[in-house]
């Protein structure tokens, strides 16, 4: 199956979606460092042909008519800056809310399916009426607002198309939900939201995944049983009462930790030869930026609107002392493989990496969404 994506960043959800079987026709991405990197880690991405490749340019450039009928699944994360709750959160008033480029890359290629993902800031109450109207566009991507409409007007021509009889043109049938990585064995306490959806004449069925992994989990393995400190050959910090009798036990696996994730890592400050595994200098910790705890996932990796937040992409260690991230733990935290390689700056990996969908998160879901479209493939 074919997957087309834009948005692509610095290719966590692309390489979810190649894990997943997926073959890429191309890779659409505007920053030229984050292209830089795509272009790094070619040979870990499916494509479909020779001639498929990164297209580094504003999509508003690009034209995908011919695309149309060749792709089973469009993927991209649109740029949540304008949505984000550490950012300005403008949205339809900031430059970078690309939804409409979105719809409109639907309408031209017209896939079985798409997969857009972005932060939880984008089902802020504020942003309800704005959010409605980015689904109705989704779902009806061949109605185009024309150059003298506001978004406001085109949203009522859009309502007036969901609420009336006429089934003809291009629909979409779609859905969303918000996510915690965590839930789905990331290392990471990371909410987002997911938007799918499935072409009309696809019968989909199709729901999101179950989640996998627990806090209730973790702890139960930590407080209960204490096989979460027999695993690390580490003492275990004095029970807590709270945690002495669980009425039940838990089903799902628990929560992947920081010290799970980065356990096999060698010290940063120590010469060593894994790649982009290099201690960055002046982690401080400040009022409400105080790191991630060791035995919890990581707190959500951010790219920050003026460089790299500090207290989100630091870990608090054994003894108290806080330190950046490396690149590569960073990396791991958002579980990309050792040999996916940042060419870039510390400060610029590092956004790449907090702006990315955890690879095996993408790959969970991409890979349900395959399996429902397999009926239809051919």
């Amino acid at each position: 199956m074919i997957d087309m994506e834009i948005f692509a960043g610095g290719g966590g959800l692309a390489l979810g979606v190649a894990e997943s079987g997926f073959s890429h026709s191309c890779l659409v991405e505007w920053d030229k460092n984050s292209a830089k990197t795509l272009n790094a880690n070619i040979g870990k991405f499916r494509f479909s042909n020779s001639a498929s490749s990164v297209l580094n340019g504003d999509i508003h450039s690009f034209d995908f008519k011919n695309y149309e009928g060749k792709i089973d699944l469009l993927s991209g994360g649109p740029p949540c800056q304008p949505f984000s709750i550490g950012g300005k959160s403008q949205a339809y008033n900031d430059k970078r809310d690309l939804f409409s480029e979105a719809a409109r890359t639907l309408c031209e290629t017209k896939p079985k399916a798409f997969i857009f993902e972005n932060v939880r800031g984008l089902l802020r109450k504020n942003f309800s009426k704005y959010f409605g109207y980015i689904i109705l566009q989704l779902t009806y991507p061949e109605i185009k607002k024309n150059e003298n409409q506001n978004w406001l007007e085109h949203l009522a021509v859009l309502e007036m198309h969901h609420t009336g009889v006429s089934s003809e043109g291009l629909k979409y049938n779609v859905v969303y939900r918000l996510v915690n990585a965590a839930d789905y064995g990331i290392p990471q306490k990371r909410e987002r939201v997911f938007i799918i959806g499935f072409r009309n004449d696809i019968d989909a069925f199709w729901s999101f995944p179950k989640a996998t992994h627990s806090e209730e989990s973790l702890n139960y393995s930590k407080f209960v049983t204490g096989e979460y400190w027999i695993k690390h050959k580490i003492r275990a910090p004095k029970r807590d009462v709270r945690m002495s009798s669980f009425l039940f036990v838990p089903e799902e696996k628990p929560w992947q930790t920081v010290r799970d994730a980065l356990k096999d890592l060698p010290d940063p400050e120590k010469e060593n030869h894994v790649p982009n595994h290099i201690l960055q200098i002046g982690a401080k910790p400040y009022q409400g930026h105080t790191g991630s705890f060791l035995d919890e996932p990581s707190k959500t990796l951010k790219a920050g609107a003026h460089g790299v937040p500090g207290g989100e992409n630091m870990m608090i260690l054994d003894d108290g002392a806080v330190r950046y991230y490396t690149v590569r733990e960073a990396a791991r935290i958002q579980t990309f493989p050792d040999d996916y390689v940042f060419p870039c700056s510390w400060t610029e990996s590092m956004r790449q990496i907090g702006n990315a969908v955890p690879v095996q998160l993408a790959k969970i879901v991409s890979s349900s969404v395959k399996s429902a479209l397999l009926p239809f493939s051919g």
